[in-house]
Order: structure tokens, then C-alpha cells, then sequence
């Protein structure tokens, strides 16, 4: 696939690739309102055609820009209202986007720059969000001036409430009636935590079997846009099971969708530890620092519990 072909399925955003039968189950990201602008103009939207879910806000004149792992998309309405409070002078002035830390690094390759189907727009990010690891390599490369390790996560089954197909190991993803969601290894740095622990439970047998064999029959689908997804194609009935984030399980719990979660043994799982870096050419450099320092705040700590974060390790060492 083409780096034009995967901005443009971005830009499609038609359910995330759903049947329009599953129009009602609208992602709850989704209508507009998770916008921090302050002057929102003339609302327009059509569900699942206009309508952009990653992107919040008004790049226009922003005074600070927010490139944010997409798994965190539930947290940063809340996480930006308690910095705003904090920060009354940068109020409405507030933009960030939710896409895969993968899509992200593109993006900020090209300066900013993203289409997305006939828009195009170019913003300088302040702050990236990401893997911990990710972050330390930018550091060192100088392209962060300095990053904090600020929450951590942890892998779970998703299934249909109820669990209708029995699964209770990562070994059971192996099994040829099961269909799957999963990451997508070219942006997302999950689908690499996720390799680990199919290695775990399974060895690279069962690694092979459900990132290869399946994908190549069509049993395993490697989400388009980020793991988001999974949820989504679960409800629908297009798949069964799929390996997303605790956190992930928890929000599609708390918003009533018929989703359940299938926990992974600690010897099988693996923790992330999530961290973010001012950039180096940051616009609004004093901002970046300030909302970096707010991460590890009591209020910001305190957000991130609630929608099932962990806490940050206390050794580097633990960084995954």
C-alpha cells in the first residue's frame, strides 16, 4: 500500500471501513465533541462522511500543538479541560490530533503537512506523545529536547460481551474459526507489544499463525487507521476478537457498548510506558514545557487513573 493510499483511507473515515449497518454504533470520539476551539463557526457534519475524529480544535493560530498517540484519544478532553484551567491564557487555543504515533512521525517528516481525502493542512507540532523507547531514540537524535515517562498500559483480549466464542488465552487468537482485528506493524507501536506476547504465550509458532498465516487468508484484518478499530468490527460481527490496550477495553465498557475483556497473565503480558518530548523547533516552546511538566501532576495523574492508565515506572529501566 502507498503512503498516498494509507493518507487516503485516513481521509475517508467512512465508519473506519464498516458496513453501513453499523452507522448506529458511531464511535463515541466521534460527533464533534471533543473540540477545544473556542469559536467553532458554522458547525457542519454528516456522520462517518464529514467528520474527523483524530483532529480537535482550530490549527489556526493555536498556541499550542499536541501530537498524541491515538489510544489516548479518551483521555485528552479531559486531560487539555484540566490544563486549560491551569492555563487560562492558552484557553481555545488548543490543538491536537489522535493518530497513530506512526502516522504522527510521518506527518511531522513532512513538516507538519497531512491530507486528508481533499484537505490538507500543515501544523508544527509543540509536543509528541508516544512509546517511551520512541521518545529516549528522538532524544538522543536531538529531535526532543527532553521527555517524561508519564503513564504505562498494559494488553488485553477484546471480545463480545459474553465472550460467545470461549476465548481465554492468547493461544485460543490461533485457531482457524477465530476471526481477529489487530494492529497494523507499519504504524503502530502496539502490534510490536502484542508480537512479544504472542511469543510468550505461544513462541513464534503462534506469532506466525495470527500476524501471518491469517492475515494472508483474511482471518486476521490489520486495522487501517488505528486499533480503534477493533471495537468497532467486533459490534459489527466482522470479527471476534482482537488485542488492544486495558485502557481501550475499560472506556468501551464505561460508554454501555457490548464489549468485555479477556485478561492476559502477567508472565504473557507486556507493560508500555507512554512518555512525551517538547520538540526541538516547537513554535510555543514554553507551553510544550508547561503541559510536559502537567503530565506528572497530581490532576493530570489523577485523569489517567480513571481511564484505566498505570502510573509511570520508577526505573527506566522498565520502559518497554
Amino acid at each position: 500500500m502507498t503512503e498516498m493510499n494509507q493518507l487516503w483511507i485516513l481521509g475517508s473515515i467512512l465508519l473506519l471501513g464498516l458496513s453501513t449497518g453499523a452507522a448506529q454504533q458511531m464511535p463515541p470520539w466521534s460527533q464533534g465533541k471533543n473540540n477545544p476551539a473556542a469559536d467553532k463557526g458554522f458547525v457542519f457534519q454528516v456522520n462517518d462522511v464529514d467528520n474527523v475524529p483524530d483532529l480537535h480544535g482550530n490549527p489556526n493560530h493555536a498556541q499550542l500543538v499536541l501530537f498524541v498517540g491515538g489510544n489516548q484519544f479518551m483521555v485528552l478532553p479531559e486531560l487539555v479541560a484540566q490544563f486549560e484551567k491551569l492555563h487560562p491564557e492558552l484557553s481555545g487555543r488548543i490543538f491536537y490530533e489522535t493518530l497513530p504515533p506512526g502516522i504522527l512521525r510521518k506527518q511531522i517528516a513532512h513538516h507538519g503537512a497531512i491530507t486528508l481525502g481533499n484537505l490538507t493542512i500543515q501544523v508544527q507540532p509543540d509536543v509528541y506523545h508516544a512509546g517511551a523507547r520512541v521518545l529516549a531514540e528522538m532524544q538522543k537524535e536531538t529531535q526532543v529536547e527532553s521527555n517524561v515517562s508519564y503513564a504505562t498500559n498494559q494488553l488485553e483480549i477484546m471480545v463480545h460481551a459474553g465472550n460467545p466464542h470461549h476465548i481465554s488465552s492468547l493461544r485460543d487468537l490461533g485457531r482457524d474459526e477465530i476471526r481477529l482485528s489487530m494492529p497494523n506493524p507499519q504504524w503502530e507501536g502496539v502490534a510490536r507489544q502484542i508480537g512479544d506476547s504472542l511469543r510468550k504465550s505461544g513462541g513464534d509458532e503462534l506469532f506466525r499463525k495470527v500476524m501471518e498465516t491469517k492475515v494472508k487468508d483474511g482471518s486476521t484484518y490489520l486495522t487501517q487507521i488505528h486499533h480503534r478499530q477493533t471495537p468497532m468490527r467486533i459490534l459489527s460481527g466482522q470479527a471476534d476478537a482482537g488485542v488492544t490496550w486495558s485502557s481501550e477495553v475499560r472506556f468501551q465498557e464505561s460508554v454501555g457498548n457490548q464489549i468485555t475483556g479477556v485478561e492476559i497473565p502477567a508472565n504473557e503480558n507486556t507493560t508500555a510506558v507512554y512518555a512525551a518530548g517538547t520538540l526541538a523547533n516547537a513554535p510555543h516552546a514554553a507551553a510544550a514545557r508547561s503541559w510536559i511538566a502537567f503530565l506528572t501532576s497530581a490532576e493530570a495523574q489523577t485523569i489517567y487513573r480513571r481511564y484505566g492508565f498505570g502510573p509511570p515506572p520508577a526505573r527506566t529501566g522498565e520502559q518497554k
